[in-house]
């Protein structure tokens, strides 16, 4: 007789695909004939009035949703628009630069926190999720204490090379600002697990309010620099935050085992060890030449390159913001329907993210000098001929984000990896001997070239996994059979 899981530990995982469909079968049956799911009461009716009902407010929520990724990701596409418009090109750049390591901080701290809250928050600790969350914040202070350590010391290094622009204030800018942001996702991805969207939607309101009010001052009193415009996105996260950890601090149930920091970290590390290295080689085309043009042209190309780069961030984050909707989507359809259904949706996927690339990117191309005129007051003009470069790294990646979705949906994330892995090696093989050649052109060129180059080895991956999993799926029925 097998022993009995306690609640502190974690339930058994179950891994469903296309490679496992007959044994998924048998074990849904005996589910069903055997142990009453529990999921099944809350489960919404699908007739009449009730479903009626439950599709309204499934809409409402998905909406609300995409409004709050809306709001954090518009409030920061703002602040890089302004800075563009503000400051300095030497002073942009020098943003550019610490702005590119914020996002290498938190692109690390999703793939290690919150990811895998969201997983195991809604399963093994979702009957201590208060226990759970102290130990999440004693692990958040310890790893952003040692980034605070490491952006001082690159701060400290800039400061000691005379380096121009402010980047040795940007740099502690983000050391300052960074684990105060990173404390309000924290506090938002919990309130997710316990509430309806509606209290992470009201911090994202005041991480947007604190942040682009603080900056509209620093501009009047002529306050406005690399660093100060970091610490005002950081003065948002500590506000957000506050408020949401008061708000769970007070709703947060007293219930379960708290889970020890070391148990914690395990699982976490466990679950979230592929994201992470995806996470970093996924950082490379994009932000390594930050630096590298600083360093070989001087801080006024890296401005350039982030003044191009800027009309790229609303296709990103709302791609982004659908993430969250489509992967289950796409689970689901791998392990109802098999290498058919997953062929299906993601050619219906990889479409839709193209097309809608295309659509994005088609007015902005007919009118790249108004675009310029308007969000940078004629600003950086010299490079709008780039645009169409630029265009085409975008579609490129739309393209290769519906295909990164459906390897995920097959439980093979390591695919992903390998994909991006080649394009980023790639990318910097001829991205850095072309910015020494070329400059900003050739860093263009070589983005585009990395992002065309994941979606082919991602589509040559994904065709083999399918290909796999059709062969596999006979010899398990007959398998199943002659049992």
């Amino acid at each position: 007789m097998t022993k009995p899981t306690s609640e502190k530990e974690c339930r058994p995982e179950v891994r469903v695909g296309v490679f496992d469909r007959p044994s998924m079968e048998r074990a849904e049956q005996k589910t069903e004939n055997d142990t009453p799911v529990r999921d099944k009461e809350t489960l919404p009716a699908v007739s009449g009035t009730s479903g009626w009902s439950n599709a309204i407010r499934w809409v409402t929520q998905g909406g609300l949703t995409v409004l709050d990724q809306g709001l954090i990701s518009g409030s920061n596409f703002v602040i890089g628009i302004m800075l563009a418009r503000w400051l300095p090109q030497e002073q942009y750049g020098a943003s550019a630069v610490a702005l590119a390591a914020l996002l290498l901080l938190l692109m690390l701290y999703i793939s290690l926190f919150l990811e895998p809250q969201a997983v195991f928050g809604a399963s093994a600790y979702r009957d201590c999720l208060r226990g759970y969350l102290k130990a999440l914040l004693k692990l958040h202070f310890g790893v952003t204490f040692l980034m605070f350590l490491a952006l001082c010391a690159s701060a400290e290094v800039a400061f000691k090379l005379h380096q121009p622009g402010g980047l040795p204030g940007a740099l502690f800018g983000v050391a300052v600002a960074a684990p105060c942001i990173l404390l309000f996702w924290l506090a938002r991805r919990t309130s997710y697990l316990v509430f309806s969207v509606a209290v992470p939607l009201c911090g994202s309101v005041i991480y947007c309010a604190l942040t682009l009010t603080g900056l509209y001052v620093a501009k009047k009193f002529d306050l406005l620099s690399p660093m100060s415009a970091l610490l005002l996105m950081g003065l948002g996260g500590v506000g957000a935050g506050t408020f949401l950890f008061a708000y769970l601090k007070l709703r947060l149930p007293r219930t379960g085992e708290a889970p020890s920091v070391r148990d914690a970290w395990r699982r976490h590390w466990g679950y979230g060890r592929w994201a992470l290295a995806t996470a970093v080689v996924m950082w490379v085309p994009w932000n390594i030449f930050y630096p590298l043009l600083s360093s070989l042209s001087g801080m006024s190309q890296a401005g350039e390159l982030k003044a191009l780069m800027n009309f790229t961030a609303p296709v990103l984050q709302t791609y982004g913001a659908f993430s969250s909707l489509l992967l289950p989507y796409s689970v689901r359809v791998a392990a109802r329907e098999g290498s058919a259904g997953t062929y299906a949706v993601t050619r219906r996927v990889t479409f839709l993210c193209t097309a809608g690339a295309i659509v994005y990117w088609a007015p902005l191309l007919l009118f790249k000098k108004s675009a310029f005129q308007l969000l940078y007051s004629g600003n950086y003009s010299e490079v709008a001929y780039l645009l169409p470069v630029v265009a085409l790294a975008s579609v490129a990646w739309s393209a290769f984000y519906g295909i990164a979705n459906a390897l995920r949906a097959l439980l093979s994330p390591a695919s992903v990896f390998a994909a991006v892995l080649v394009s980023s090696c790639v990318s910097v093989a001829v991205g850095v001997p072309a910015a020494w050649a070329v400059g900003i052109s050739g860093v263009v060129w070589s983005i585009a070239l990395s992002e065309a180059l994941a979606f082919v080895v991602a589509w040559v991956l994904l065709r083999r996994k399918l290909r796999e999993a059709s062969d596999a799926l006979p010899a398990a029925t007959e398998l199943s059979a002659s049992s």
